[in-house]
């Protein structure tokens, strides 16, 4: 794959199609609005941020699921759901974003704010708002947590079919996949994948290869969230690659999360190797300190990948997004004007 080259990676047109709401937040942020409105938070996400985790057990899951829970607690108002989403928006330009697809439970917020349909209408709202102001294209995809009930991730698949074509692209099952029976939610998926969302279960993270099968046995999953556990099982691999699978890699989350131990184990020349489509996302940048850019740079260093490497990984992300044909082609076009350019142009520019 060969280093060299040096560009700045800022600049390179991306699509970025993992990252969670509540996740997207900024520590500035959150560290305002826990002030404004008196909440206490704890030292892991001030004085220690960002937070030392792991996943490795069920324990350490509870502890970053706790941290996310706590951050989730200080949007309060509508405006500061707004900020949220103009925010991430303002990050994935600065990054060299052209196209996000953020994910987002409305079951988590619907107590605060009316429902999941009036929290959904207004994620719907504050995305068409910060679409305008930043330039990004912007879509939704509605996530079942898989730690609630089966029917509730069909009443979440409902809802996302009646937003097609107003701004929800996909239907996700996230949280600890090590929970529940992912073969419980096929009901829901059926219901998405008749709507004609994109189907974009977690797995082949937390758990290795053989929830991966589940994920596209039972679930018919078009792209998986995580799935970098897909390296363990080269037939495994071969499959996903023949089908068109792509895998929603977040390296520094998994380091973080203790599934590898350091981001040189990340095993994404494997499946560069093997035909895999990659799209490198940032997860949950609040608890993980790392944004878009930040997943090609780590990369970069890591695995020594030249820029043609990294403006592959660019367009995948852009083919495998549910973006308008027309976005995709300008940022496609201009992904090869920036492998184009003199890379001793930019190699002084911040990476």
């Amino acid at each position: 794959m060969g280093g060299g080259g040096g560009r700045d990676l800022r600049a390179l047109p991306k699509a970025h199609l993992h990252l969670h709401f509540t996740g997207s937040m900024r520590h500035a942020t959150l560290l305002e609005l826990a002030e404004r409105d008196g909440i206490r938070l704890p030292d892991q996400l001030v004085s220690e941020w960002p937070p030392q985790l792991s996943a490795a057990d069920e324990k350490g899951w509870f502890r970053f699921q706790r941290l996310y829970d706590v951050a989730r607690s200080v949007l309060r108002t509508e405006d500061d759901v707004r900020r949220l989403v103009r925010e991430a928006a303002e990050d994935d330009v600065r990054d060299g974003g052209r196209w996000l697809e953020i994910q987002v439970d409305p079951s988590g917020y619907a107590a605060r704010f009316g429902g999941i349909t009036a929290f959904t209408d207004l994620v719907l709202d504050a995305v068409r708002d910060a679409a305008e102001r930043t330039g990004l294209g912007i879509a939704v995809v509605v996530a079942a947590n898989r730690t609630r009930h089966p029917l509730d991730a069909r009443t979440l698949a409902r809802l996302a079919a009646q937003y097609v074509g107003r701004g929800v692209v996909g239907f996700g099952l996230s949280n600890d996949e090590r929970r529940g029976s992912t073969t419980d939610f096929a009901g829901a998926f059926a219901i998405a994948e008749r709507a004609g969302l994109a189907l974009v279960p977690h797995g082949g993270e937390l758990r290795g290869p053989d929830h991966v099968r589940t994920c596209l046995d039972a679930l018919h999953a078009d792209r998986l969230g995580h799935g970098v556990r897909t390296a363990e099982d080269p037939d495994l691999l071969a499959r996903v690659v023949d089908a068109g699978v792509a895998l929603e890699v977040c390296p520094v989350s998994n380091v973080a999360l203790g599934v590898y131990s350091d981001l040189t184990s990340v095993p994404l020349p494997t499946l560069l190797a093997a035909g895999a489509t990659v799209a490198l996302g940032a997860d949950d940048p609040l608890l993980f300190g790392s944004r878009l850019a930040g997943q090609y740079a780590t990369m970069r260093a890591a695995h020594d990948l030249d820029d043609a490497t990294l403006a592959e990984l660019a367009r995948m992300s852009l083919r495998a997004s549910r973006a308008p044909e027309d976005l995709r082609t300008a940022a496609l076009a201009d992904v090869d004007a920036w492998l184009a350019a003199d890379a001793a142009a930019s190699s002084g520019r911040a990476r």
